[in-house]
């Protein structure tokens, strides 16, 4: 084969490939959309079967090749340019028949269903931009400086979300300065500026809750936090590092689920939503919504260390807060009047092993509380209440958002291995408790 018999054949082979991949390309003859998209919710790529192709092309080559052997001795016996010719003449008739038998592309399809539409965080931020502020804190800080102790102005930024259309917002409690503050300013989506008043806060669980007097706001819809698994997709909305970047919008997903973290002031946190979708200072107090575009978490902290590493409280925490200072105005936490601590923590400290393989250890009972009222001891480990797993103070603390002054609770506990239930009525947690 001499090389313009060769060229002629790999042009061939080339256009070959460009019919097949023309024919791919016009396959589909489905109504397009004023788009120029096509109506159906699934995507078909189609994709070259490479093994078929492969040996299309094998059996194309063999063929030619018996051809121009056969062929070129006949030539031989004719001779000269007629032999030329009609070789050049069967190579191509061989490549064209080829193509022309195989006008069916040898192809697989794969189909991708856009029912789960792949654009959920446009949809989930176009549905709840207009209930995330921004909050501006000013507060006077007391600084010591070489000329002694001095007083400083200082503002903070953070975010937050219209819980409900009267102006009742939630945010962190570090947010507002952990009650500490001079004046608290709500930026809405329209603008406008309004000053906020603290309801409640609680520098334990960092959660904090904001009035401004102003009515028909929207009001983001509340998810259900128990019920997230690891791997769906979150989207996180708040104002970062500054306002000028209010409402950025970043997506991720749940990477993990009752987590815990500690505070430079000893405070521990749990449980906690991990996610990496991007929290950055002044996120603290903002949304993070599920694919529905349900709240599902309270945006409280980053790891500084590394990226990829934010976290949230659960809204479930917050909702029994929530709804008794909608309905009432103000909340009032009870209490059980413990000092305690977790089972693993316990063994650790003392090097002895307790009966209970979970639980809070009764370190103390404080004076007049509910718990100096029942037949609770020193060394006693509560293990439930009303059937609620603890397992550690931060558990037995969310748990009594749920309960107000006067309810009964039944404890489960585990004293020397042994298993039995106490009652005890609930009180108003004092003010220096």
């Amino acid at each position: 084969m001499d090389d313009h018999e060769r060229n002629n054949y790999e042009q061939n082979e080339e256009n070959y490939v460009e019919r097949n991949e023309n024919t791919v390309n016009s396959e589909s003859n489905e109504p397009r959309d004023n788009n120029g998209y096509y109506g159906s919710n699934e995507i078909n790529f189609i994709m070259k079967n490479d093994e078929a192709f492969k040996q299309v092309k094998k059996n194309g080559r063999k063929r030619s090749f018996a051809s121009f052997v056969a062929v070129a001795l006949i030539a031989s016996l004719l001779g000269g340019l007629a032999g030329g010719a009609i070789v050049n003449y069967n190579l191509n008739s061989q490549v064209n028949n080829s193509a022309v038998s195989s006008e069916k592309p040898l192809t697989q399809q794969v189909k991708i269903d856009l029912t789960d539409n792949i654009y959920y965080a446009a949809a989930v931020a176009e549905k709840n931009q207009k209930t995330v502020v921004g909050i501006t804190t000013e507060v006077t800080q007391n600084i010591n400086t070489f000329f002694g102790m001095q007083t400083q102005k200082g503002q903070s930024m953070g975010s937050g979300m219209i819980i409900n259309s009267n102006g009742y917002i939630l945010t962190n409690s570090h947010v507002i300065g952990d009650g500490e503050y001079d004046k608290i300013t709500v930026s809405l989506i329209d603008g406008s500026l309004e000053q906020g008043e603290v309801l409640w806060y609680d520098m334990s669980i960092d959660l904090a809750i904001v009035k401004i007097e102003k009515t028909g706001l929207p009001a983001a819809e509340l998810g259900d936090s128990d019920k997230l698994i690891v791997g769906e997709p979150v989207v996180a909305i708040g104002n970062p590092m500054t306002l000028d970047l209010e409402r950025t919008v970043t997506d991720g997903i749940v990477s993990g689920l009752n987590r815990s973290i500690a505070f430079e002031n000893g405070t521990v946190i749990e449980p906690l939503i991990q996610t990496n979708a991007s929290i950055n200072s002044g996120n603290s107090g903002g949304p993070l919504f599920n694919a529905k575009g349900e709240v599902i978490g309270i945006n409280t902290a980053k790891m500084q260390s590394a990226e990829g590493l934010g976290f949230a409280i659960p809204i479930n925490t917050a909702k029994p807060i929530l709804e008794q200072i909608i309905k009432s105005g103000t909340y009032t936490p009870v209490y059980v009047g413990i000092k305690g601590v977790d089972v693993e923590t316990y063994e650790k400290a003392l090097g002895i092993d307790v009966s209970a393989e979970y639980g809070v250890v009764v370190v103390e009972t404080v004076k007049d509380s509910p718990a100096s009222e029942i037949d609770l001891a020193m060394g006693d480990v509560i293990t439930s209440i009303d059937g609620n797993k603890i397992e550690s103070m931060s558990d037995l603390k969310r748990i009594l958002f749920n309960y107000k002054e006067n309810d009964k609770i039944k404890l489960t506990v585990n004293r020397n291995g042994k298993e039995f239930t106490l009652e005890m009525t609930l009180k108003i947690k004092p003010e220096n408790y």
